[in-house]
């Protein structure tokens, strides 16, 4: 693929859009304002790649003339197929580089980000899970700057959580967090275990992208609100006050549950946001089936019909199964350290989608 065409449009579009961010009438609209300053960014990196790209081509046409014109044993024709092989190497990075730059941005992927964890197959031991699993996102979420609101939750007996709904915002939330959806299982030994064996339970994600009003529209005549005294441990204002929100969407029978703040208007807005993002996500993975039609892999998707990873903790072991990826430090990885399961599946994820661009 002769990538210098492609590089030359990036140079153009770039300098298309550092002239339109040098108009202040353009942040007028903030929305079209983030959007160009997004494409600024993602196209000054592009642009930089190009030129480290053309440069690597540059010196590889000098080295390979040169280790023609030298002796094969000569010392100038040794140091040149030294920097041959360290510049192919290059030239393969840079290359892959630029292609991913051919794949459109999921428009989403800088999105702040709904999470829903639930408790699934093993009982209390589910609900233990489902709470380790949100201090893992809520540490890893500490680690990037990133700040977490709680929306809604049902804790368990032991300490755990039923369901837990929370929100994280700041920059590329969506893009990182998004491959988390799925099903997550966990083998160790529960701490409600006399006998020492190793149990299996379930937790399953939802990762939504924040929906805004003009992705979604929700007429009013479309929603059920009702309002109730907010459950929980006793506690002054706990139940004194009828503030949880609980909202129905007629149509898809979607019902969303709010009871973090007192307000009782906070609660309704935080459940709006939530009905708007589940709302969302179904549209979303409704274009992503018909993508899905023409690629193997469903990376991506929200499929949350199978596993998509495995904690094993006697084996200190967590592995990804979609990208076949296993680290042996399970301890780190469930204290937040997620980066390196994933950028294996954002790199997994533009291979796949560049695949089927090019198909």
């Amino acid at each position: 693929m002769d990538l210098r065409t492609h590089i030359e449009k990036f140079r153009k579009r770039y300098a298309e859009v550092e002239t339109a961010l040098s108009d202040p009438k353009v942040f007028d609209n903030q929305q079209r304002a983030q959007e160009l300053s997004r494409e600024y960014a993602r196209l000054k990196e592009l642009v930089a790649q190009g030129d480290h790209y053309s440069k690597v081509l540059a010196d590889l046409r000098q080295n390979r003339a040169l280790l023609k014109s030298e002796p094969a044993d000569s010392e100038l024709a040794l140091m040149a197929r030294e920097e041959i092989a360290r510049l192919e190497t290059d030239e393969k990075k840079f290359s892959r580089q630029i292609q991913f730059g051919l794949v459109p941005p999921d428009p989403t992927d800088s999105r702040n980000t709904i999470i829903e964890i639930r408790a699934g197959a093993g009982g209390s031991e589910s609900a233990l899970f489902a709470a380790d699993l949100y201090r893992m996102y809520c540490r890893y979420a500490e680690a990037r700057g990133w700040k977490v609101e709680t929306l809604d939750s049902n804790p368990s007996d032991l300490g755990g959580f039923k369901e837990i709904v929370f929100q994280v915002s700041g920059t590329d939330v969506y893009k990182r967090l998004k491959f988390e959806s799925g099903v997550h299982r966990v083998q160790r030994v529960p701490a409600t275990e006399a006998q020492g064996r190793i149990h299996t339970s379930t937790s399953t994600v939802a990762v939504l992208p924040e929906a805004q009003e003009v992705d979604i529209e929700i007429k009013p005549e479309d929603v059920e609100i009702n309002v109730c005294r907010a459950s929980g441990k006793g506690g002054q204002g706990v139940n004194t006050t009828d503030s949880a929100v609980q909202i129905q969407h007629k149509p898809t029978g979607l019902i969303v549950r709010c009871a973090d703040e007192r307000s009782q208007q906070k609660n309704k807005a935080k459940a709006m946001t939530v009905l708007r993002s589940r709302l969302l996500e179904a549209k979303i993975a409704e274009e992503n089936a018909k993508y899905a039609a023409h690629r193997k892999s469903q990376v991506g998707t929200g499929e949350r019909n199978e596993k998509i990873r495995t904690y094993n903790f006697p084996q200190n072991r967590v592995t990804d199964h979609r990208v076949e990826v296993t680290l042996y430090n399970l301890a780190n990885f469930i204290d937040g350290d997620l980066d390196p399961m994933i950028d294996p599946l954002i790199a997994h994820d533009l291979e796949e989608r560049l695949k089927a661009l090019n198909s």
